[in-house]
């Protein structure tokens, strides 16, 4: 299973498209196995929702995501989790252990980062 989290280096990021690079989690069994980061190729509407499921990403951990990129997601059956702040891996560990509910916090002004910090 491959998990991506939205991130400000190691943390999670207050918001999905202003991150400044994805940590992706390769996990088997209940455990990590494997990570890696890419730098965010870049913010525009419908891209990175396509990108990570290009690259077979089946979940998506964020602080918060605006209703489009969640929409997709949803179309390409890839779950979302929102509301989530810290260390992206201990995030990771914590879905991983069924600890981990998405709040549901989506994202209407999302101009600027940062705006969506708050979830």
């Amino acid at each position: 299973m491959k998990i991506a989290v939205a991130s400000m280096g190691r943390e999670v990021a207050g918001h999905f498209g202003h991150c400044e690079n994805f940590n992706i989690f390769e996990a088997q069994d209940g455990h990590i196995t494997g990570e890696n980061s890419i730098p965010n190729p870049g913010h525009r509407p419908g891209f990175l929702p396509n990108f990570l499921g290009d690259m077979g990403v089946e979940v998506i951990i964020a602080g918060g995501m605006g209703g489009g990129a969640v929409e997709i997601f949803n179309e390409r059956k890839i779950e979302v989790i929102v509301g989530v702040q810290g260390d992206a891996k201990a995030a990771v560990e914590q879905y991983l252990k069924g600890e981990l509910h998405s709040t549901g916090s989506i994202c209407h002004e999302h101009q600027h980062a940062g705006e969506c910090g708050g979830h």
